[in-house]
């Protein structure tokens, strides 16, 4: 099953003009490695013997049933001639997530359309936002590519704020969580939702590793905020599905909210994302509540 990996450096232009696919490669096979113990896998554990976090090259190779030479090429960011075969023996070997499993094929074996598709202006629509319009009481948006926020209802806005106050390129979660105080106060598990949001940049960048505004997006949060900079180096990616988010609203208080996302099907790169509370609960009375203040609500919510 093993073949023969080209180690001749790729040409500049097919790394575009944004982050370094092969060194993304090379970062985030070295970080799921360190991550497994060799009692996670069955191996023994030499203690003190041991000189690496994580597993070895050899054991990790060993498990994915390929040679060590050949990993450690596929480490090292050479993996232009891989088969979907071996990185599927490699995943199940790191014990990768699905999300894990998808950006360790982006970054192995990239579509060469994408460099047009990271130029492509995002549209929302029209029956899209009509729908929007039409969901009352139920806080939802659409994000899109780099968590750029597109489109929202009024519900959102009395949640979040009015992101319509804002510049468009600061309509983007990443900038709003890691740059903005105030949304590390309305989020009561703040660190959980910037690694959330970090986790989704990481699998967007394993996509369009030559996309330059998310190549100039995270230079930016690397720039301004620790934090990003800390949770960037983990190399860890996720998919947005569904969950349950606490609020602290400076107007309510206290709200625990589930959410929902569903993809697009004409478009894989924009969501639709809902909030919702259990019926009869404090929390979907504190909706209501916001429902009812309407505009007073929005210019009352948290300053953006």
């Amino acid at each position: 099953m093993e073949e023969q990996l080209d180690t001749v450096p790729e040409p500049a232009e097919g790394r575009g003009a944004g982050l370094d696919r092969r060194a993304e490669l090379s970062e985030f096979l070295r970080t799921r490695r360190a991550r497994l113990k060799p009692e996670d896998v069955g191996l023994p554990d030499f203690g003190r013997h041991r000189r690496v976090p994580g597993l070895r090259r050899e054991e990790l190779a060993q498990l994915a049933g390929v040679s060590v030479a050949y990993y450690t090429r596929l480490e090292q960011g050479n993996g232009r001639n891989v088969s979907a075969e071996v990185l599927d023996s490699i995943a199940r070997a790191l014990r990768l997530s699905d999300a894990e499993h998808a950006h360790l094929t982006h970054l192995a074996k990239p579509k060469q359309h994408r460099k047009r598709a990271a130029g492509r202006t995002q549209q929302v629509r029209g029956a899209l936002r009509q729908l929007l319009d039409t969901m009352d009481g139920v806080p939802a948006y659409v994000v899109g590519r780099r968590s750029d926020i597109l489109a929202w209802n009024r519900m959102a806005a009395a949640l979040f704020g009015d992101w319509s106050e804002l510049p468009e390129r600061e309509r983007n979660w990443a900038r709003l969580v890691f740059l903005r105080p105030d949304y590390r106060d309305l989020f009561t598990h703040w660190e959980q939702k910037a690694s959330d949001v970090v986790g989704y940049l990481r699998l967007d960048a394993g996509c369009h590793p030559d996309d330059p505004r998310l190549s100039a997006l995270v230079g930016e949060l690397s720039v301004k905020s620790e934090d990003f900079r800390r949770l960037w180096a983990r190399h860890d990616v996720k998919e947005k599905a569904y969950g349950v988010k606490l609020l602290r609203h400076p107007l309510v208080g206290e709200l625990t909210l589930s959410f929902e996302t569903f993809r697009m099907v004409d478009d894989g790169e924009q969501s639709l994302v809902t909030y919702h509370a259990e019926p009869g609960s404090p929390s979907a009375d504190a909706l209501r509540l916001l429902a009812s203040w309407g505009a007073d609500a929005k210019t009352s919510a948290p300053s953006v």
